[in-house]
């Protein structure tokens, strides 16, 4: 079973990142995202850097000096504050949209504006969990991203490692 959580009058799915490649057709970075405790998947095309940024850190690879996403995670400890979770609130246009949800110490919470790929690299950096709104797995599994997501698992099915590309997980 899914796992979820109500906030206000939203529901959220939890998901889990099972996934970095190369989409076959376009040579672009993937993001899949899975839901924890089902198998409900979410395509998330991104840049070629973020992709790079999440490789580098599911891979255990440091920079000899902090890289973006490693100055973040440091600046948001360095203020007292941890990711409490990464939230994909919106699909407009088709674009996904994000925030980062951090908490400090004396109970605050700040929420932060964010690029979904860019949240993903900062979860998987400080081992935060993913969230993403029920509303948003709807939308997107209705809209044409679900054609590319039917072309794109019917591709997972058939594809073999060496398919995948530069990213390996």
């Amino acid at each position: 079973m899914e796992s979820r959580l109500t906030i206000g009058n939203s529901e959220w799915v939890e998901m889990q990142l099972k996934g970095l490649l190369l989409d076959p057709s376009s040579e672009t970075p993937v993001i899949i995202l899975r839901a924890v405790g089902g198998h409900l998947l979410l395509p998330i095309w991104i840049g070629l850097p973020e992709a790079n940024s999440i490789a580098m850190a599911l891979e255990g690879i440091r920079a000899p000096r902090p890289m973006t996403h490693d100055l973040l995670r440091n600046c948001i400890e360095g203020l007292g504050a941890r990711v409490e979770r990464v939230e994909i609130w919106g699909l407009l246009e088709g674009t996904f949209h994000a925030r980062l949800r951090l908490a400090r110490e004396v109970e605050e919470q700040v929420e932060i504006d964010t690029r979904p790929s860019d949240a993903i690299a900062l979860a998987v950096r400080t081992e935060s969990p993913i969230w993403v709104a029920r509303t948003v797995l709807e939308t997107a599994l209705s809209s044409e991203l679900a054609t590319d997501e039917e072309k794109l698992r019917a591709w997972l099915e058939q594809a073999r490692p060496e398919d995948l590309g530069r990213y390996k997980m």
